[in-house]
């Protein structure tokens, strides 16, 4: 009983019990109410949708673990996918170096924020506002809002193939999760991060490097959400200009509900990707119920404040 008391009271602790309690209990409420939701097909798309912002929430999470944020990330991946998609169609490169080389251009572009935000000491949230319309203003020049199409069947197997049954896209963000888990966890940058969200002063005064880490930081979320942008590209055979829309409150909302506190210094890779599968499934749930797709948005924004109010009551 005493050991039963205690697994229970480390689990109440744990930032992701509510969310994992939630996406348990929504299940079971969409398995009875439709139960199209528990077919292969269908649960093959709700774990496909939700890797694609999954990825994005992943990076977003780093950034508000160090007591930032990014609003760009939705933008770097239109644009990354944009030009991972010139890169098959106007150049004839390999299709497996596409998704690398377009991960890297993504983290160029969030070094950008990062060299903003870390080295010259500005508000990351008026750096990435900026950003987000700089690189979305490219997207439309480069496109003028045409999409490219096609990509090509030798790279179509990235966004619409399986490996063992289980979609790539959904493949990569568990592996991305699992990583990004232990760095968190068994690194020294790990520590670093959640100490200086946790304080930056004092991180600095015990000899951290805070820019370098932000730098890395913002870096790293331009990564997951180029990566995102291009696996989109290829699961729609089409780098379209609206690609990464929407992404950001995914993200933002995925991370919050997972645990991540605004403030930073709290929270964890696997309550972002608990909270991502969470916002899929709602979402599905609202497809199979036949609401209004209106509601949506009004749900996924009081989802949001009800986390903030979570976090908050949890903090005090």
């Amino acid at each position: 009983m005493a050991k039963r008391a205690n697994w229970l009271a480390r689990f109440r602790k744990w930032e992701a019990s509510g969310v994992l309690i939630a996406l348990v209990v929504l299940c079971l409420v969409l398995a009875f109410m439709a139960p199209a939701f528990l077919s292969q097909y269908n649960l093959s798309v709700v774990a496909r949708q939700a890797s694609f912002v999954g990825l994005v929430a992943l990076g977003q999470t780093l950034v508000l673990l160090i007591g930032g944020i990014d609003l760009s990330v939705g933008a770097i991946a239109g644009l990354s996918a944009i030009v991972g998609s010139l890169m098959l169609t106007q150049t004839g490169i390999n299709p497996y170096l596409v998704l690398p080389l377009t991960a890297f251009f993504g983290m160029l572009l969030g070094s950008i924020n990062g060299f903003f935000v870390a080295v010259l000491r500005l508000n990351p949230f008026i750096v990435t506002l900026a950003s987000w319309e700089i690189f979305a203003g490219m997207t439309l020049l480069i496109t003028r809002g045409v999409p490219i199409r096609p990509l090509g069947e030798s790279f179509r197997i990235f966004g619409q193939g399986s490996i063992l049954g289980v979609p790539v896209p959904v493949v990569i963000f568990l592996a991305a999760g699992a990583i990004l888990t232990f760095v968190l966890a068994r690194t020294r940058f790990g520590r670093n991060v959640y100490a200086i969200g946790g304080n930056k002063e004092a991180a600095e005064l015990v000899g951290i490097r805070t820019a370098r880490v932000e730098f890395l930081v913002f870096g790293l979320a331009g990564l997951f959400a180029a990566l995102a942008g291009i696996l989109y590209a290829s699961r729609m055979d089409s780098g379209q200009p609206s690609v990464g829309e929407g992404w950001l409150m995914g993200a933002i909302t995925a991370a919050i509900i997972g645990g991540t506190s605004l403030k930073g210094g709290q929270g964890t890779i696997v309550g972002t990707v608990l909270g991502a599968l969470l916002m899929a499934v709602l979402a599905n749930g609202i497809v199979l119920m036949n609401v209004s797709g209106y509601w949506e948005r009004i749900i996924v924004g009081a989802v949001v404040l009800i986390a903030i109010l979570v976090d908050l009551l949890r903090r005090r």
